[in-house]
C-alpha cells in the first residue's frame, strides 16, 4: 500500500475540534467510513428511495460498449473511494488488458477485505491498493508495466459532497497525476423534482439515519469522546438557494459533549452539519471542470436523474 493512514491520527482530532468550534458546527463527511459506516452506505445504495445507485448501474449496462470505446485498452483503472467496487466489477468484466486497478479507500480494513475478494474473483488481475484520504493531495503507486493511459473511476456521486471551491480544489489536485490523454468516468447527480431528493436521504428504513450518526460513533471509538447518539437525530432536507441536500444531526437538548477533554455545549435544536450532496445541471458541471478538464461525453437515464461523464484533461 501507498500512505497508510490512521483514523484516530491528530489530523483527525484537529479537523473534528476546528468544525465543532464553528458557529454552525460541522464534521468532514470522510469519517463517516470506517468499516462500520462503509457496510452501512452498501445498504443505503440498496433502498428503494435511494436511486443514485441503481440509476448509475443502469447507465453504465445500457452504455457500455461505448464506455469501453471511450476508456480504451491496456488502462490503469484507479477508483476514488472505492467501497466494495461493486460498480467496477461492470468496468473489469468487459474492459481488456488492464495494467492495473488502483481501488483508493480510507478504511483500511474495508479495503484489504475487498482486495481480498477482488483477488479471488479476478486472480489474473493486478491490483495495487492505497489507503489514503484521497481529499488530499496523494500520490499513485509506480506501476513498472506499460500502459496507455491513466484513468480515475470516481462514481456515485461523490463528487457532490465537496463545496463548489473544494470540488475545484480536489479537480486541480487530480490533474497534477494526469497526463495528456488521460480522464476521470465521473457519476453526476442531476437537479430535479425536490420530493425525489429528500426521499433518497430520508428513507423508512432508518439506515440513512444511522449511517449519519455513525459519525459519532466512529469519533467516540477513535477518540477520547462522549457523544450519546441517542440525543441526536438525523435530519437532511434540499437546500435550493444553494442546489444542495444538507444532512445534519440535530440536539434532542441542552448538553455538553467531551472531546479529548475539551468540552462542546450544545443548545437543543442546535445541529452538526455532516455532509453536502451537490447536484448540478449539466451546463453547470462543465462550467465546474473547465479549468483542468474538458466533458467528452455525457450519459444519462430516461428520467434524467443521474449522468455518467467522461472527463479528459485539457
Amino acid at each position: 500500500m501507498d500512505e497508510q493512514i490512521t483514523l484516530s491520527s491528530p489530523k483527525m482530532l484537529e479537523e473534528v475540534i476546528r468544525g465543532l468550534e464553528k458557529d454552525q458546527k460541522s464534521l468532514p463527511s470522510k469519517y463517516f467510513y470506517d468499516e462500520r459506516g462503509s457496510k452501512l452506505f452498501e445498504k443505503i445504495t440498496e433502498l428503494k428511495e435511494y436511486y443514485p445507485t441503481r440509476t448509475e448501474i443502469s447507465i453504465m449496462r445500457d452504455n457500455m460498449p461505448d464506455i469501453i470505446r471511450i476508456l480504451g485498452s491496456d488502462i490503469i483503472l484507479a477508483e476514488l473511494g472505492s467501497g466494495s467496487s461493486k460498480k467496477t466489477r461492470l468496468l473489469l468484466d468487459h474492459l481488456s488488458c488492464i495494467t492495473s486497478y488502483i481501488p483508493i479507500e480510507i478504511s483500511e480494513q474495508y479495503l484489504a477485505n475487498v482486495v481480498q475478494k477482488l483477488n479471488r474473483e479476478y486472480p489474473d488481475l493486478q491490483i495495487d491498493p492505497v489507503c489514503t484520504d484521497y481529499t488530499t493531495p496523494f500520490q499513485l503507486p509506480d506501476i513498472s508495466k506499460p500502459y496507455n493511459n491513466i484513468v480515475f473511476f470516481y462514481p456515485g456521486s461523490t463528487i457532490g459532497n465537496f463545496q463548489p471551491l473544494q470540488a475545484k480544489s480536489f479537480l486541480s489536485n487530480l490533474s497534477s497525476l494526469l497526463n495528456p490523454g488521460d480522464g476521470i468516468l465521473v457519476g453526476v447527480d442531476l437537479k430535479k423534482d425536490v420530493s425525489v431528493l429528500e426521499a433518497a436521504y430520508n428513507d423508512h428504513q432508518g439506515v440513512t439515519a444511522q449511517f449519519n450518526k455513525n459519525i459519532l460513533d466512529h469519533i467516540n471509538d477513535k477518540l477520547d469522546a462522549d457523544f450519546d447518539l441517542s440525543k441526536f437525530r438525523h435530519k437532511a432536507f434540499y437546500n435550493d438557494e444553494k442546489g444542495r441536500i444538507e444532512m445534519h444531526l440535530v440536539s434532542s437538548k441542552n448538553q455538553t459533549v467531551t472531546i479529548e477533554g475539551q468540552i462542546f455545549q450544545f443548545e437543543k435544536d442546535e445541529s452538526i452539519h455532516t455532509e453536502n450532496s451537490y447536484k448540478y445541471s449539466i451546463a453547470e458541471f462543465k462550467t465546474l471542470v473547465s479549468e483542468w478538464f474538458s466533458v467528452e461525453k455525457i450519459w444519462t437515464d430516461p428520467n434524467d436523474y443521474f449522468s455518467m461523464q467522461y472527463l479528459q484533461i485539457k
